[in-house]
């Protein structure tokens, strides 16, 4: 397993521990048996693998997102051949034999497949694998399109990102007291929505397929189109210049249809950072404008009001989920919010250091181990989260050391807080390379750079695809220590 090491002692003591507690959590606890007459639909399952990444201590499954999200924070990267299992074992085929990402009943999470299946390939150079997954990434989204495409608002119809939970939605959405079921699906005006996050995916998945179709040599206009499109709605019908702000999510029918509810969406935030929806100066607006928990950010803000009635946290409303930390965390550092970042990072930390493990929720305000309240009960919260682990080892890698895998090799662009000292990452492969990766100075500029001692271009860092062997990296920062 690759090892950090920070200078400072007190960085060292807190993010060190957290950091190795998350290698063991996707690597070893969540890296199980993998059964090929369940999971081998896509007849692409590797038995000399043999295993998958779990969703976690209490979900023995992989689920179709978890499956992407735990394959795209680190899995890729640092296991690669269990992460190919891991997402081909929720595909499966169709009639005539074609892939696709298997139809579950939450459609709305498929999308996020194409996204983690790109950067699977950015990290591996699998050219195989990506012939395959553009097959079924198209297919999927063709699916998707048929069933859940608004043609008249331009975006896609289907509850938020990750929120399976009818907690996840605000009053107006739901009926009294949550009513009988915690299943957004059985609550008839959620199934129309129109949600950030989920139209932000969509857009992140076509920008997707047009780079995998231009790495194949196969057209990728029309992918392209459809993505810039997607973002226009999304600009239109949910962003509000007076506010300065994004909204979280629009009913097609009911009591509240047409209005935009004002709420702030963690990961809707997230992926308009992450997938250029939002940049340069509207990124800076949307941080500065979010509101985050002494713990965190939070999966959607404020609290509803059925939940503030009786005191406690929804399950997906004003609580901490690690897995939507993780994409903040990423995007606060490719927009240059170094404060931020640092916050982020060392506030899932406490929570790791808290119980010495990663749960799957947390109570905004004192940071405890909460599951939150829905359908009249607290919930409890899932020990040993892959996905809330594999988030941390994202802040470190894609946020601190910057790693940015492309065809040509691996890009790095590092956010080292000030403060925080030097910093290590060693022992990391990255295809057919072991590399230590060295950061000194503090920001996010590189101001020097080389390749075993041999000096490069700061402007351009990057490691060859085909390099081979160990190598280290040295890499000077300064500039953005203090944020925009």
């Amino acid at each position: 397993m690759p090892a950090v090491l920070f200078a400072n002692p007190e960085t060292q003591a807190l993010l060190g521990p957290a950091y190795a507690g998350a290698l063991t959590n996707l690597l070893v606890t969540n890296t199980v048996p993998c059964d090929p007459d369940v999971y081998g639909g896509s007849g692409l399952l590797d038995p000399g693998v043999g295993t998958f990444f779990r969703a976690g201590g209490g979900y023995a499954q992989p689920w179709t997102r978890d499956a992407a999200v735990n394959s795209w924070n680190a899995g890729s990267l640092l296991a690669p051949d269990v992460a190919r299992n891991t997402l081909w074992s929720v595909v499966t085929r169709q009639d005539d034999g074609g892939r696709v990402v298997q139809q579950d009943d939450q459609w709305w999470d498929q999308v996020i497949w194409v996204r983690a299946a790109w950067h699977h390939y950015l990290v591996t150079g699998d050219r195989d694998f990506l012939r395959d997954a553009y097959e079924a990434a198209a297919r999927t989204v063709a699916l998707r399109e048929a069933a859940q495409y608004d043609a008249a608002r331009g975006l896609f119809r289907g509850p938020s990102f990750f929120n399976d939970g009818i907690a996840g939605y605000p009053d107006p959405l739901v009926g009294a007291d949550d009513g009988a079921s915690s299943f957004v699906l059985d609550h008839p005006v959620a199934v129309t929505q129109l949600a950030l996050s989920t139209n932000a995916l969509y857009a992140g998945a076509y920008t997707a397929l047009a780079a995998m179709a231009d790495e194949l040599g196969r057209p990728a206009q029309d992918h392209a189109r459809r993505a810039a499109r997607l973002a226009e709605a999304v600009e239109a019908h949910f962003w509000q210049p007076a506010r300065g702000r994004y909204g979280y999510t629009v009913a097609t029918e009911g009591p509240a249809a047409g209005e935009l509810q004002d709420y702030q969406e963690g990961a809707g935030l997230s992926f308009a950072i992450l997938f250029g929806l939002a940049d340069g100066d509207r990124a800076r607006a949307v941080v500065r404008g979010a509101h985050v928990s002494p713990h965190g950010i939070t999966g959607v803000h404020p609290r509803f009001g059925r939940y503030a009635a009786v005191g406690h946290a929804g399950r997906h409303n004003d609580i901490v989920w690690p897995v939507v930390q993780g994409f903040w965390a990423d995007a606060l550092a490719r927009s240059g919010h170094l404060p931020q970042f640092a916050a982020e990072v060392t506030s899932l930390a406490r929570l790791f250091h808290g119980t010495g493990s990663y749960y799957e929720i947390y109570d905004a305000a004192t940071g405890a181990v909460d599951g939150g309240y829905q359908t009249g009960r607290v919930w409890d919260s899932e020990p040993e989260q892959t996905w809330s682990a594999s988030a941390f080892l994202r802040m470190v890698h894609d946020g601190v050391f910057g790693l940015r895998p492309e065809p040509a090799g691996l890009g790095l662009a590092p956010t080292l807080p000030a403060g925080w000292g030097d910093a290590a990452l060693s022992g990391l492969r990255y295809r057919d390379a072991e590399l230590t990766v060295r950061l000194s100075g503090a920001g996010d500029r590189v101001t020097a750079f080389a390749l075993d001692g041999v000096a490069g271009d700061p402007a351009a860092v990057r490691v060859p695809a085909d390099l081979t062997g160990a190598h280290t990296l040295d890499l000077v920062l300064g500039g953005g220590a203090e944020g925009p």
